[in-house]
């Protein structure tokens, strides 16, 4: 262990990269070396799944439609190591098949057989990946294949990889439990899933494994326990065992020492918010939406907020209006902010109401 900048322990591991982040705030929990762009190996199929997911989500792509084992996407007989699905040469699986053959499988053949089947050819899906990507935020991300096959600029941070997983577990709801599923068999060849956790840890339930030489041995994985879900990331260890050691250790390390906690209840008055030419001088201001933060384990009674109004606040105020903002803090650091908006709506006043607020206004100063 190391001590951070807020006097907590921190794991030490012997690897390229790691984070650890609670997936419902996207906080970062803990981390080394978070930003740098490193070969993420099959670590890739993560973004191809969640494009896949995305289709079926949006009734663009049906779970029964057959997709072609062409002969650029063909495994010949995994000679050269790959990870395969082992569809036939020009056969076709359904669209599901071949998806559990890119998550539990870890099927090259499968991820290239889905590129070419949604984007007309791998570079066209490859292109909607790296837009995908744009669109989640990941900056130190950039794919040039589907199966994440070695090339010179096929990169992905560690925090990247964590936002990915947190869109997947989010957005892809309905298809997750994919990523728990232990086996798999196509073609009556039976494949277990190669997330070592998955078989040892009740409270693990994704998402993918990676290895190339270049990348070493990579896991991307989530556990909840307690109500609390978390995502850990590791890159570029050295061995199978050693990458689901040290995500055991970051998940052990991070429910011992953090919890939930609510800076503020929805609904709840934190200030009274002064307008000018309102019906009524002021309106109750809070958060409209469940606001979480993790913190350290036992800090909740040093957590403090602090609201910030918006200059110049006039009616009409609708309910629910953005007004300022509220900040949560520990020890005197800011830990978190939302927007502060109003509670209950507000009317203009009249004219002449108006008129006199103004006058009062003045021999107010």
């Amino acid at each position: 262990m190391t001590t951070d900048a807020n006097g907590q322990s921190v794991p030490v591991l012997a690897n390229k990269a790691w984070v650890l982040m609670d997936f419902d705030t996207g906080q970062i929990l803990g981390a080394s070396n978070p930003d740098e762009a490193l070969p993420p190996a099959s670590l890739t199929k993560m973004m191809t799944s969640y494009l896949v997911e995305q289709g079926l989500k949006s009734g663009k792509l049906k779970p029964d439609e057959p997709v072609t084992m062409s002969l650029s996407a063909w495994c010949r007989g995994g000679k050269d190591g790959d990870s395969c699905m082992f569809v036939p040469l020009n056969a076709q699986a359904s669209l599901m098949d071949m998806l559990r053959g890119v998550v539990i499988a870890s099927g090259n053949d499968a991820s290239k057989a889905l590129a070419e089947h949604i984007g007309g050819s791998e570079a066209g899906f490859v292109a909607m990946m790296n837009a995908e990507a744009a669109k989640l935020g990941l900056t130190r991300t950039h794919f040039e294949n589907a199966a994440g096959m070695p090339h010179p600029n096929h990169k992905a941070s560690a925090r990247d990889l964590a936002v990915l997983a947190q869109a997947i577990i989010r957005n892809s709801a309905e298809y997750y439990p994919i990523y728990a599923e232990r086996e798999f068999t196509y073609n009556k060849i039976k494949q277990g899933n190669r997330n070592a956790l998955l078989y040892t840890d009740p409270s693990v339930d994704g998402l993918k494994t990676g290895h190339t030489e270049e990348a070493g041995y990579c896991l991307t994985a989530s556990a909840k326990r307690n109500g609390l879900r978390l995502i850990s990331v590791i890159m570029n260890t050295s061995s199978a065992q050693a990458r689901a050691d040290q995500t055991r250790v970051l998940f052990n390390w991070g429910f011992a020492n953090f919890e939930q906690a609510t800076p503020a209840q929805p609904g709840a008055s934190l200030t009274a918010a002064k307008l000018q030419y309102g019906v009524v001088p002021e309106v109750a201001a809070g958060v409209d939406k469940p606001w979480k933060l993790v913190i350290a384990k036992g800090q909740g009674a040093a957590l403090k907020t602090a609201v910030t109004l918006n200059p110049g606040l006039e009616a009409p105020i609708a309910k629910g209006a953005v007004i300022g903002k509220v900040v949560a803090s520990l020890n005197g650091k800011p830990v978190g902010e939302a927007p502060l908006v109003a509670l209950a709506g507000v009317e203009r006043a009249g004219f002449f109401q108006r008129i006199g607020q103004r006058i009062s206004g003045w021999f107010s100063k």
